[in-house]
Order: C-alpha cells, then structure tokens, then sequence
C-alpha cells in the first residue's frame, strides 16, 4: 500500500500523526475536535463525558496513526484552535468512487488544483457550508487504483480566507510514496547488470 509523504514549514503547521504522550497534547486534542465537528455537523447531540473521550482519543489517534503507517497525516496550525489538515490515501474501491459520486449538489463546484508531485486534482472550498459546519476546504487526486484527499477544517469563519493559501502550499507538498521490490511490478524492466 502506498503511504503519503510531505515536508510543511514547520513554522506554521505542528505534526499530530507521530507526536505522543505530553508533546503535542494539545494540538492532538484541538485536531481531533475539529475533525469530529466536521464529520459529526452541528445538529448531532452532544455526548456525555466529553472530557474524557476527547482525553482517551488523543491518546489512542497518534498510536492508530502510527498504525497506519503512513496512509494517514494529520497537522494543525501552529495556533491549534484554528486550522486541522488531514491527509489521506485511499484504495480506489467500486464502493468509494459510487460514495463521491453520490456526494450532494453543493459538492460539484470544484476547482482545477495542480500538485507538486500528485499533478492536476480538484479543490473545493467551502467557507460557508450548509447546516453551519466549520469551513473547510477538500483536495482530491484520483490516482487510478488509489485516491489522495486533503481535508482542511477551519473553525473561524472570518479567518478563513486568511489561512487557505497556507493550506494549498501543504497540499502542493504531498507525494505518494510506494515501496516495489523485485518481481512486484510487471511495468518495471530490471536489467541483469552482467
């Protein structure tokens, strides 16, 4: 399986994907509450024991993350209450490619969005999105058996417009890295030195 790779300037953006124990914390925790808005939306009831799931999540994320070995790679702004990027890299299943076809309306407005290593994807911001999520802004390479998507979750409507150039910098950094060895790929000749 292909794993992703980027370098984002450190001076902006903290890694979650390997950060345990203590370091990191915090930005742990302000990522994983962004991400869970996103998904969950803002008419899904709020659940109980709140401290301590979010405490109990930002422990077991780095260790699933590290896990995954590189499919997924999660950075938060340096101030962690405002940005979240995660990363990801996808098997390009009959059932995913159905999922991002049957994506509502709103979903269609997409942008052409060229990457560094990826080549030409789509982008789609959406900074007031219906049913009053957080902005966000998505970015996906259908790469023929896998997809790469970026998705960036902001929680300050008005700063938004501020800080997605930052944003298409670290998606215009990331590569898919794949491991071959000898005999793996029938579209590799390998010569006999001799």
């Amino acid at each position: 399986m292909p794993r992703l790779h980027a370098e984002p300037d450190r001076s902006k953006w903290v890694p979650v994907t390997d950060s345990l124990g203590f370091r990191g914390r915090r930005h742990r925790k302000a990522a994983i509450g962004m991400l869970l808005a996103q998904a969950k939306g803002p008419d899904a009831a709020p659940s109980s024991g709140g401290g301590f799931a979010a405490w109990a999540l930002s422990q077991a994320v780095p260790l699933l993350m590290r896990k995954a070995a590189g499919r997924v790679l999660v950075w938060v702004w340096k101030a962690a209450d405002l940005l979240t990027v995660m990363a990801q890299v996808q098997a390009a299943t009959p059932e995913l490619r159905i999922a991002r076809a049957s994506m509502p309306i709103e979903y269609n407005d997409t942008e052409e969005f060229r990457g560094t290593y990826l080549g030409v994807g789509e982008k789609l911001a959406m900074p007031l999105p219906p049913g009053g999520r957080p902005p966000f802004a998505t970015y996906t390479w259908d790469l023929g058996s896998h997809f790469v998507s970026v998705t960036a979750v902001c929680s300050n409507r008005e700063r938004f417009g501020t800080v997605i150039g930052a944003v298409d910098e670290l998606a215009r950094s990331i590569r898919v890295i794949d491991d071959l060895t000898v005999g793996e790929s029938a579209t590799v000749l390998r010569i006999d030195p001799a």
